[in-house]
């Protein structure tokens, strides 16, 4: 059986500590937060793993998961070769991030060690744990870094059900980005939505029943057609004159969704007629 600990008890920790702790070949070992009790508020949610209060009181595991924000990793690292190089730890072990945007380069501090380290990417939404962890079975997961980590990265995404790939770590931050446009800015465009049909005079649940109805629709033709087979509307027409007017009438009501109306419709014919969104 694999101990893992974790070092963050956020969304994205409190979420690996649920699926750690079922599954079998797993042990969730400890668990350090950001406060002192957070550790132990965590586990005892869980019903498993032990809550730590600092670095000092963390025990050996075989893997270490680093669920903290990306500004915090590389500090961490650093401390955390500093502090298990001064109790002269003989023990090497695998240590991975959750960063979407961060290479596995910035734990270098404990590769110093001989510690192998790696990134693992869980493409999901962390926003509630519960529901996080059970959407997590099927989640792809994208991974990068030392060969020994890498395997305990996939090992350990396998483990909880998901399904890990290769991602290049020198083009993380495009990677990440894709990410943003494909989930981030799609949610933003969904409240730009519902702001103009509130504007537009339509109830606030029946511009809800809308927006959601719309969004599933189109996930499924997505899913099952690809982008452009999938793109409707007056762009993937052609039709000029309705965008034209529209712009117009976005523009009259917000100054700055105008010119994006205007970006998005252009890459929407480009997408209809050449198959993608730019040159």
């Amino acid at each position: 059986m694999q101990r893992v600990n974790i070092i963050g008890a956020g969304k994205v920790g409190r979420t690996l500590m649920t699926l750690v702790a079922a599954a079998p070949e797993l042990e969730l070992g400890d668990v350090l937060g950001r406060k002192p009790l957070d550790g132990s508020n965590a586990t005892a949610a869980v019903g498993a793993g032990r809550g730590v209060t600092g670095i000092g009181d963390l025990r050996p595991a075989e893997l270490w998961v680093l669920s903290v924000p990306d500004d915090r990793i590389e500090p961490l690292a650093a401390e955390l070769a500093e502090r298990l190089d001064r109790r002269s730890t003989t023990q090497t072990a695998s240590v991975i991030h959750c960063s979407g945007f961060l290479s596995s380069d910035v734990l270098t501090p404990l590769r110093a060690l001989g510690w192998s380290v790696a990134s693992c990417h869980p493409v999901l939404g962390f926003a509630d744990p519960h529901l996080a962890a059970a959407r997590f079975p099927g989640t792809l997961c994208a991974v990068e870094g030392d060969p020994a980590a890498a395997r305990c990265a996939e090992g350990l995404v396998t483990a909880l059900g998901g399904l890990p790939f290769a991602v290049d770590p020198e083009r993380k931050a495009l990677y990440h980005a894709a990410a943003v446009f494909s989930n981030n800015f799609a949610t933003v465009l969904q409240a730009l939505a519902q702001e103009a049909w509130a504007e537009a005079g339509v109830a606030p649940d029946i511009a809800a029943r809308l927006g959601n109805s719309l969004l599933a629709g189109a996930a499924e033709s997505v899913a099952r057609l690809g982008p452009a087979e999938a793109l409707t509307g007056p762009a993937a027409r052609g039709d000029q004159n309705v965008l034209q007017r529209q712009r117009a009438s976005v523009a009259e009501w917000r100054a700055d969704a105008g010119p994006l109306y205007d970006t998005l419709s252009r890459m929407a014919r480009q997408l209809k007629t050449d198959g993608v969104t730019g040159p």
